[in-house]
């Protein structure tokens, strides 16, 4: 069986080796890079499975990073953990607003980042539905299987954060959702972002799914709902 790839693009080369020894040593197949442009690169040549993606960055920041993966079909899907000294709000919502997947910030524990990993990558391979695979509401169409929605019969990319929480809400129209029952049950218990940031994907849905978005209604001082009329 073919073991998980992990490509770490971090410019403190120190750093990089310990997350290098340690991830081999957890038994996955491991890359590095270390400057933006070579990360790109690196991803596109390997096709990880997950990339450790460091915000400052030269050449190519990681921010920019991840939003060419993300806008790229070929690595569009690259679980990406975002790593960064930065601890300001401002960061994590820039952060997920381009398609991160999780968010450290320096310093950390490697074990704690050993450990978020493999809950990205439980989360990613998702869980056994027992509702049908496909679930269509007021011209949005939602399937599973396929990781696909489409809108009137025209396919829409969103992100896998901004996948579940279209899901999530889709799935059970006229509830009003708090944000951090989105946060639980769209990204996952083990997920450490901000309530706000749920503002940021629901914010990403409206503008890709364009005149259908009334259908993702605001409920003041609560969350977000879809409509059940």
């Amino acid at each position: 069986m073919p073991r998980t790839k992990v490509l770490v693009v971090e410019d403190d080369r120190a750093l990089s080796e310990v997350l290098l020894y340690n991830l081999d040593r957890a038994g996955y197949e491991v890359f590095k890079a270390f400057d933006g442009r070579d990360g790109l690169n690196q991803a596109q040549l390997r096709l990880p499975d997950v990339m450790i993606l460091d915000v400052m960055l030269p050449i190519v920041d990681g921010v920019e990073v991840c939003r060419r993966l993300r806008a790229s079909p070929e690595t569009s899907k690259i679980n990406v953990i975002l790593l960064t000294a930065k601890s300001e709000e401002s960061d994590q919502l820039i952060g997920f607003s381009v398609g991160a997947d999780d968010y450290v910030t320096k310093p950390f524990s490697v074990r704690v980042l050993l450990e978020r990993i493999k809950s990205l990558l439980r989360r990613k391979q998702g869980p056994e539905y027992d509702d049908a695979d496909v679930v269509s509401q007021k011209g949005i169409s939602l399937d599973r299987r396929k990781y696909r929605v489409t809108v009137d019969d025209v396919p829409v990319e969103l992100t896998r954060s901004e996948f579940r929480l279209l899901d999530t809400l889709m799935r059970q129209p006229g509830r009003a959702f708090e944000r951090c029952e989105l946060i639980d049950s769209a990204l996952g218990e083990d997920t450490l972002v901000l309530e706000r940031t749920i503002d940021v994907h629901i914010r990403a849905i409206r503008k890709k799914i364009g005149e259908k978005s009334v259908a993702i209604e605001t409920v003041r001082g609560v969350g977000y709902r879809f409509q059940d009329n």
